[in-house]
């Protein structure tokens, strides 16, 4: 490219983005330079500015996500943080990430063969979808269903991936359009993922993190009916998300283009199912029950399994296409992300910052009626799990730190932690605060800010409905919060 046509290409970046790069950089010098407080350790103040930089850029768009990814565990070696190379990087080595670059590859060959666009089409044709808001209510159905045979939600997360990208491609450009594929990739992802996680013991792997705890510490056991009847109130949660949803982004009257005759019309034009899709279909299946046996019946982790299925897909002459074709369609840009922010959730919990954090809790919650203990707690669970991505390890971190402190303010510890840890599922934020929150932002449908204004109000609505629905449903069952 000559000089010439580089000075009439280059634009000047938004000014929001120079604002975020400026501003990220001069809290993180400033956080760096303060003394650490009282109880806080210099490495977890080191963690405390990567996270404050982190959040800005994020928030603020300033930076390629990617890139971020790379420049968090730099950071992290950089001051002290975690000064060993392997810690820093520990994102990276995470089984969480390569499940989620095995959804990416596997959302790529889906893409190449058309046969995402195929399973959206015969989706909406079943349930007669002529509108965005009648596929979210049928997505949530499929949640559910898939909540009983995938337990892990980044899992599920990454099987839903490629359908819910082929089901967005049905919507134009038009502001509307955009609005209702924004609210179709957040409430399907994420939403609904997460709530059918809660309510399916073996669906979420923080469920059993505290049914450990509760017959390790308590001597109590949690069985898995008894669990789903506990929680089975949290799938009304989908109702008030609903509409919370379609007001946000307006998609009451979103019709999907020409409705069900032209679902219908589309379908028949794709023709008959190939041999190529039927292969890749079926390679679909593997990789989900895979996922959904690889720890229980085959003892390999979720992540190498991942890598274990990846081989199938690349026998010689089984699929058509060269990795350069591969390589275009894969999302690398959010694996980089996605395990940059592993490496920070990691860094929060060894240099102690987590425990710095919660700690700051109690005082300020001691004293206060329960409903205020409650929403204070929920709060700064709210604020820890800003820097933190995986569910599985701000559980393990809070579970223990709940069931200690319940007595403290005279509660039952099962229903007192099951109040704050279950509203850990409801960090929406930002996309990096939950995996399939980072799997929805790869679809490249909605915007950071979209995604915290929308999730702000869901937080508030969740903690809503834990204070006044689920303390009386687990006191009607045998589990009153108060002692």
């Amino acid at each position: 490219m000559e000089k010439s046509d580089l000075n009439t290409t280059w634009q000047m970046p938004p000014l929001r983005q120079v604002l975020g790069v400026a501003g990220a950089w001069l809290v993180f010098i400033g956080v760096l330079v303060i003394s650490p407080p009282k109880g806080m350790s210099p490495q977890a103040l080191s963690t405390l500015a990567v996270v404050a930089w982190a959040v800005i850029i994020w928030v603020t768009e300033a930076i390629p996500v990617g890139i971020t990814g790379l420049i968090i565990p730099m950071l992290l070696i950089l001051t002290g943080a975690l000064p060993k190379m392997p810690d820093a990087f520990a994102g990276f080595t995470s089984h969480t990430t390569y499940i989620c670059l095995g959804a990416f590859m596997l959302a790529a060959f889906m893409k190449l063969a058309g046969l995402d666009r195929r399973i959206a089409l015969t989706i909406l044709e079943k349930f007669k979808v002529d509108k965005a808001d009648k596929l979210i209510s049928g997505m949530f159905l499929v949640n559910f269903l898939l909540a009983l045979l995938i337990p892990a939600t980044a899992a599920r997360g990454a099987t839903l991936l490629p359908v819910v990208k082929g089901l967005t491609k049905l919507f134009g450009n038009s502001t509307a359009e955009r609005k209702a594929r924004s609210a179709i990739v957040i409430q399907c992802m994420v939403y609904a993922t997460m709530i059918c996680g809660v309510v399916v013991m073996t669906a979420h792997m923080p469920n059993l993190i505290m049914v450990n705890l509760f017959e390790a510490e308590l001597g109590y056991s949690v069985g898995y009916l008894q669990w789903f009847w506990l929680h089975a109130p949290m799938l009304l949660m989908l109702v008030p998300l609903y509409y919370w949803t379609q007001w946000y982004f307006k998609t009451k009257s979103v019709s999907v283009p020409g409705g069900v005759e032209r679902i219908h019309i589309i379908k028949e034009e794709l023709g008959p199912t190939t041999r190529v899709e039927w292969i890749l279909l079926g390679l679909f299946c593997l990789t989900a029950v895979a996922w959904a046996t690889s720890k229980g019946v085959f003892g390999i982790e979720p992540g190498i399994m991942t890598i274990v299925v990846l081989n199938v897909f690349f026998i010689p002459g089984l699929l058509p296409w060269k990795w350069k074709m591969i390589q275009e369609n894969t999302a690398w840009g959010t694996f980089l992300f996605l395990a940059g922010a592993m490496s920070l959730s990691v860094a929060m919990s060894k240099t102690g910052l987590a425990k710095y954090l919660a700690d700051l809790a109690e005082p300020m919650a001691f004293g206060h009626h329960w409903i205020l203990v409650l929403l204070i707690l929920m709060l700064v669970t709210h604020v820890i799990r800003i820097g933190m991505l995986s569910n599985v390890a701000a559980i393990a971190f809070l579970a223990p730190v709940m069931v200690s402190l319940a007595p403290v303010y005279n509660m039952n510890p099962i229903p007192f932690t099951l109040l704050i840890c279950d509203i850990d599922t409801f960090a929406f934020l930002i996309p990096t605060q939950i995996t399939v929150g980072v799997l929805a932002y790869s679809s490249g449908e909605f915007t950071m800010k979209d995604y915290a204004l929308v999730g702000a109000g869901t937080m508030v609505m969740a903690m809503a409905f834990n204070v006044l629905i689920m303390v009386p449903w687990y006191a009607l069952n045998g589990f009153p919060l108060m002692r």
